[in-house]
């Protein structure tokens, strides 16, 4: 299963390792409400501990390739 949301992803890998919100804060290292912004899709939230979550899942935030052509500036 491909993710593109983060958001989605962590929601579903916490669920199929069986794993509470504060299970996955408490592992990870960050607040619960931390967990509850990243698996409702908030737009801002500090990268480095995105990825002391995403760490228990064996990922790590990066670049992605997006399918759009980058417009020039004239």
């Amino acid at each position: 299963m491909e993710y593109t949301v983060i958001a989605d992803f962590v929601k579903e890998m916490r669920r199929q390792f069986g794993l509470t919100q504060v299970d996955l804060a408490d592992k990870s290292g960050v607040g619960l409400r931390f967990v509850r912004d990243l698996e409702q899709g908030k737009q801002t939230l500090r990268m480095d501990k995105v990825n002391q979550v995403l760490s228990l899942f064996g990922r790590q935030v990066g670049p992605v390739e997006l399918n759009f052509q980058i417009k020039e500036n004239k």
